[in-house]
């Protein structure tokens, strides 16, 4: 690749850096998105973890030769830490699969197991930035986690499609009368269990977690038994585990629904769906309110770049 294109590429990350940096160190936040695939040649997703870097490589369309590839990321990942100020061993990265090791002095860039605990609003999260498709904490739910503590006290909450349960301790912080976390992963399930305990939120009086398939688990639940829900399901998914498959844009009306059933009377969901061609059916919900905070909800460092929908509805 062309010094030119480097050059393109420095001057991009140097200005973007100025800009989110800034803004993070003034809202005291340390785990942020840098950089999303600003540059059709540089196809990564770059993310701050406390003193750690996340990068995600996307697939692109042009593939290169393997031994250009490596080049190519090295050089890239120098540039980076350079700019970002970062030692190269904080550095992890998300290669397509590609032979395990091959980047020389990078090695440490695709250990395994890099666990590391980082601090969101006074709270504490357990990020994993080597082993899974995604680090354990949603950068882009920041703000709806805020509301979701802001408005938890005295209330029983349950966060469906929990996964590593952010939203069950802001929940919890909020000072809620108990707190649900459902997945249908034992080993997120465990993971949001740890993070409750991180923030000695723990209390098997309070604090419940079940694995079950949300579909079934809602048509188990007893009228008015929840005040306020989370639900940030997946788009598709068709695990073994599973009865039935579920496609978000055919199943999210009776979700919601069943969901509306289970709420107290003037209770609240947060629904969240990262499906791009994502419509709302409003006509088939049985919601006496339904919001889009899409925008409300959208933090500064996914401004322009955020491809997910949220929305609040009341029963």
């Amino acid at each position: 690749m062309s010094p030119e294109k480097f050059q393109m590429f420095r001057n991009r990350l140097t200005k973007v850096y100025r800009h989110i940096g800034k803004q993070a160190r003034r809202q005291g936040i340390t785990c942020y998105r840098i950089y999303d695939h600003d540059l059709p040649e540089f196809a990564l997703c770059i993310e701050r973890y406390g003193d750690n870097l996340y990068l995600a490589e996307y697939k692109r369309k042009f593939e290169m030769a393997e031994a250009e590839h490596e080049a190519w990321l090295e050089a890239t990942i120098e540039l980076i830490c350079e700019v970002l100020e970062m030692p190269v061993d904080n550095v992890y990265i998300k290669e397509r699969q590609r032979k395990p090791g091959r980047l020389g002095q990078y090695q440490r860039v695709s250990a395994e197991g890099a666990n590391f605990i980082v601090e969101e609003a006074g709270l504490k999260f357990k990020v994993n930035l080597s082993d899974y498709l995604d680090t354990g904490l949603f950068l882009d739910h920041r703000i709806t986690r805020g509301m979701v503590r802001d408005e938890a006290s005295g209330k029983r909450v349950l966060n469906l499609f929990c996964y590593t349960g952010s939203f069950s301790v802001y929940a919890a912080a909020g000072n809620a009368a108990q707190v649900t976390s459902v997945d249908l992963s034992k080993t997120y399930l465990q993971w949001a269990e740890e993070n409750m305990r991180l923030n000695s939120f723990f209390d098997e009086k309070k604090h419940h977690y079940i694995h079950a398939d949300v579909k079934q688990y809602l048509d188990t639940l007893p009228p008015a038994s929840f005040d306020l829900v989370i639900m940030d399901p997946p788009t598709f998914s068709n695990s073994k585990r599973m009865k039935d498959f579920l496609d978000i844009q055919r199943d999210h009306a009776g979700l919601l629904n069943k969901t509306l059933r289970a709420l107290t009377p003037g209770g609240v969901i947060y629904f969240s769906t990262n499906y791009r061609k994502f419509e709302l059916d409003r006509e088939q919900i049985h919601a006496s309110e339904i919001k889009d905070i899409t925008r409300a909800t959208t933090p500064f460092d996914f401004e322009g770049k955020l491809f997910r929908y949220c929305f609040k509805l009341k029963k």
